[in-house]
């Protein structure tokens, strides 16, 4: 065989590049559209139902309509032009994003469909767009036969699919924000066009294709504002698994996690609580026969570390943290004043996985991995509490911060949860955070012991105990009972967390400021942080 053949055989002609390239990009804008939908509609089995189905109608759409004009309209100018259109849409998308996704969240859908406006009109357009190069790329394919042809498109489009999706997810998200991975896939359209419209790349053309790169630039850059409607934008970036900023107001600074606060520090002091429910951490210590029986204290979910640092400092106890997110790790370092220690131990892996490995005992397992509208289904399961018992001493304790509703149609998820967690320790104790039954943080604690505490031990002990902080406020919302009967106990093989946070969608989430909080235990609604963050509509 003649060696100079060979760069002609695997040398891409402009049609299959244009198939390739198509896949790349519309397999990173579907993984892309999850970080741009989910702070407003969070991010759970619907947002991501609804976005594979829209991007496979749009997909289908175009197909179809580019398959019946492929004989009469397919060329490489026609191709380059939809590539231009696509970079269009994307300059849209990155200046205007946000603003199309508040319009769309106020349509007058169940909630599990909210997020279906926003999806097909920020994606649908671009995907529609796309999907007219497989069918015009068959039409001038140089196979013989049609099924040759379309075979080759069909594994090209897929080939591209492929490098799309590892791509965004390994490269393109945990690098950059979201305005310059739309960039990147805006510059490789143009760069597509270009392309496609050569060696016929005459003034009209040239004109169009810097015309749309100087949109694109324009759009990031008129991005960059550093504020948000919260406060000031201190850092931001997109995480392997979320998108994170760090914003502040005042002296005080907030963690958000998909645009929903997480965790916030007095900037002046960097232990004290800010958010209410951070002060039920506390309450194991007044569940123990005695404050030092608990020794050994593991985290799961790190976040802004406010638990593990005041326990570390204020508690003659060793600490280990469970945080799954490297740059949350690294952003707490930075912004939060974590720092490690002999008492105070990061662990950078899932809190199961910890679990499942370590042959480590604790005497506090503290459960802060879950958020309003996304929750790890296997931190949640029976199978999970018992991995946990089983990494308890004799007396140990499963706290858990739970989102939810104390009562009502939006408490499925709490109750469930509580059911769950009642399978496997003889008693479960509840604590709703705020007087109201909206959303709100719910804190329960699971105990191995069989004997029960009572409300009036609790405080008792409030009393007696220098725990370094007064419970008394946090013990008025004692219960240790549910009514379970119309929720299920949580598998490993049927967890249905999604359907039981659905009714909390369009609710709002209402955090109590631990100063006020200590001054009113019984907080008006005035006395609140209503956090809404940017998902009022969803999560």
């Amino acid at each position: 065989m003649d060696a100079r053949t060979v760069p002609e055989r695997v040398r891409l002609s402009r049609p299959e590049l244009a198939v390739l390239v198509s896949g790349v990009a519309s397999m990173g804008l579907e993984i892309l559209a999850g970080r741009m939908i989910a702070p407003q509609f969070g991010s759970s089995i619907y947002t991501w139902g609804g976005i594979i189905g829209v991007f496979l109608a749009a997909l289908s759409y175009g197909y179809h309509r580019g398959g019946k004009r492929a004989k009469e309209d397919a060329s490489n100018d026609r191709m380059a032009r939809l590539f231009l259109l696509t970079a269009v849409y994307v300059a849209v998308l990155v200046f205007a994003g946000d603003i199309l996704l508040r319009m769309t969240s106020g349509f007058p859908l169940p909630s599990r469909f909210a997020s279906l406006p926003a999806i097909t009109l920020l994606f649908g357009p671009p995907t529609y767009f796309l999907g007219f190069i497989s069918p015009y790329a068959a039409q001038l394919s140089e196979k013989e036969g049609l099924g040759e042809a379309s075979g080759h498109v069909y594994a090209l489009g897929t080939v591209g699919s492929i490098v799309g999706a590892f791509a965004t997810t390994y490269l393109l998200i945990p690098s950059f924000s979201i305005e310059h991975i739309g960039l990147v896939f805006g510059l490789l359209s143009v760069g597509t066009a270009l392309v496609l419209f050569r060696p016929r790349l005459d003034r009209d053309r040239a004109f169009s294709l810097l015309a749309v790169t100087a949109m694109l630039v324009a759009a990031v850059g008129s991005g960059a504002v550093g504020v948000a409607v919260e406060g000031r934008v201190v850092y931001q970036t997109q995480t392997p698994y979320q998108q994170l900023e760090v914003i502040d107001v005042d002296d005080r600074r907030t963690l958000y996690l998909d645009g929903q606060p997480h965790s916030a520090m007095d900037l002046d002091d960097p232990t004290r609580h800010v958010f209410d429910y951070t002060s039920y951490f506390h309450l194991p210590f007044l569940f123990a026969d005695s404050a030092d029986d608990i020794d050994r204290v593991l985290f799961i979910g790190g976040g802004g570390f406010t638990g593990p640092k005041r326990f570390a400092e204020e508690y003659d106890v060793t600490v280990d943290v469970v945080e799954i997110d490297p740059v949350v790790i690294d952003v707490a370092k930075e912004y939060f004043a974590v720092s490690e220690s002999e008492r105070l131990r990061i662990h950078n892996t899932g809190g199961r996985q910890f679990l499942r490995e370590t042959d480590r005992t604790y005497d506090l397992i503290v459960l802060d991995a879950y958020r309003k509208d996304k929750v790890p289904f296997e931190l949640t399961t029976v199978e999970f509490m018992r991995l946990a018992r089983d990494r308890l001493s004799d007396d140990g304790m499963l706290f858990a911060n739970v989102i939810s509703a104390p009562s009502g149609p939006a408490s499925q998820f709490y109750r469930a949860q509580y059911k769950t967690m009642a399978q496997v320790y003889p008693h479960v104790y509840s604590f709703p955070t705020d007087a109201g039954v909206g959303i709100q943080n719910i804190e329960l604690v699971a105990a191995k012991s069989e004997t029960v505490v009572t409300a009036s031990q609790l405080r008792a002990r409030n009393a007696e105990r220098d725990i370094g902080i007064d419970l008394s406020g946090e013990l008025r919302t004692y219960r240790r009972s549910e009514e379970t009967a119309d929720v299920p106990v949580l598998r490993d093989d049927r967890a249905p967390v999604d359907d039981l946070l659905d009714p909390m969608v369009g609710q709002r989430y209402v955090v109590d400021d631990a100063e006020e909080a200590e001054e009113n235990a019984t907080a008006a609604p005035s006395s609140s942080v209503a956090v809404a963050a940017r998902a009022t509509t969803a999560g």
